[in-house]
């Protein structure tokens, strides 16, 4: 029986090395490689070996798991992609999902969870964590509930609620973007647009109608 050939990506050397001895265990799983970031893993890909998943973290010097998800899947067809990080925030897992991603697990996960995962994303199904799930459904209900919503709200895209949000509760553009993983130029735009569509003119505004959306408290 052939084995599942995995390459690891993660920052942290402990992580790396528990990853790498808890798979390795697995008798069908086969660690072919492990590096420390983004770039070094699409180099990985190119010049060495081609495994059947890449396992990646989100935060890592050089080049970032969304980043190193996006020439992965431009540039090898076949290899998969499993993220392996602790941000459950909807807006960083849909950013990975948009990214090409077929996965997403929490660094909480049990080894049987994780497994689970490479198996079923080996079989080209997708794949979520029990937490990021539950994540997801819940953030799901607390951000679209749109019967509770002001009309002003309901027409805003999912992305421009949750930065409408994060602006109510203080963050600043750079905050935004590093907890979505998207430039602070892209959150100004978004921010510019929530202006527009709710035809506000400052950020008191915004804070205004999160208020009454109960959006924050």
């Amino acid at each position: 029986m052939s084995k599942i050939k995995i390459l690891l990506a993660d920052d942290h050397q402990i992580v790396l090395d528990g990853l790498k001895s808890l798979l390795s265990d697995i008798n069908d799983f086969e660690v072919i490689g492990a590096v420390s970031n983004g770039k070094d893993a699409v180099d990985f890909i190119a010049t060495k070996e081609k495994p059947d998943i890449a396992v990646l973290d989100i935060d890592m010097p050089v080049m970032n798991g969304i980043n190193a998800t996006r020439e992965i899947k431009k540039n090898f067809n076949g290899v998969r992609v499993l993220t392996l990080s602790m941000h459950n925030e909807k807006g960083v897992i849909q950013t990975l999902m948009d990214a090409g991603a077929d996965g997403y697990i929490l660094k909480n996960s049990s080894r049987e969870e994780l497994e689970k995962g490479i198996r079923a994303i080996c079989r080209g199904e997708t794949f979520f964590s029990t937490d990021v799930t539950m994540s997801l459904l819940n953030q799901s209900t607390e951000i679209t509930a749109n019967n509770e919503l002001p009309e002003e709200v309901k027409d805003l895209t999912e992305r421009e609620v949750e930065i409408l949000k994060l602006v109510a509760e203080g963050y600043s553009n750079k905050e935004i973007g590093e907890r979505l993983f998207i430039s602070h130029r892209t959150v100004d735009t978004h921010r510019t647009n929530l202006m527009k569509k709710m035809d506000v003119h400052n950020v008191a505004g915004l804070i205004r109608i999160a208020l009454k959306s109960g959006l924050v408290d």
